[in-house]
């Protein structure tokens, strides 16, 4: 059963998680299922949650919804790791949510709907590590990948991205 602090909070948070959960798994359904058994893990666990600030509800039930997300991912085996060598540092960059380009603004929406179209792995640790904020250490401990593939593979998501973002004409070399 359900108590009411527990409903405000599935309420208060619901749609955000969602976003987080789809922007993982591109599917409604499963995204639902996700959300709803990372609340259930929310809820099961609240006792061991320890405040640390205004938005950390927030942020540990992100945690939550994200190693609910990777442990799918890794069962399905959809997450295939690419060895890629010779890796520029240089290209690692981080996004805002818009870029200015000459007289054009790149909506935050834009960008969303291009990663979305990424391969599962190159999104997954674009997601972990560009919007999420995860190091390359905590992205190969959760994927159990190393820490070269992780930025391997953040590298050809960005590769990818900006070959996207010139073919639309957003960007320009």
């Amino acid at each position: 059963m359900v108590n009411k602090n527990e409903k405000e909070i599935y309420f208060k948070y619901a749609d955000e998680m969602f976003s987080l959960c789809y922007r993982y798994i591109r599917d409604i359904e499963i995204a639902e299922e996700i959300l709803n058994n990372g609340f259930i893990k929310v809820f099961k666990n609240r006792k061991n949650f320890k405040p640390q600030g205004e938005n950390s509800l927030k942020h540990w039930m992100k945690k939550i919804m994200i190693n609910e997300c990777l442990m799918y991912l890794r069962k399905k085996k959809k997450i295939r790791t690419e060895w890629i060598e010779n890796i520029n540092e240089n290209q690692i960059r981080d996004f805002n949510n818009q870029f200015i380009v000459t007289n054009k603004t790149i909506e935050k929406d834009e960008i969303d709907e291009l990663i979305q179209k990424l391969p599962v792995g190159y999104r997954t640790i674009f997601n972990l590590y560009a919007i999420d904020g995860y190091s390359h250490k905590e992205i190969a401990k959760k994927l159990k990948i190393n820490e070269s593939t992780s930025r391997s593979q953040l590298t050809m998501a960005r590769k990818k991205l900006k070959e996207m973002l010139i073919k639309k004409g957003l960007i320009y070399e």
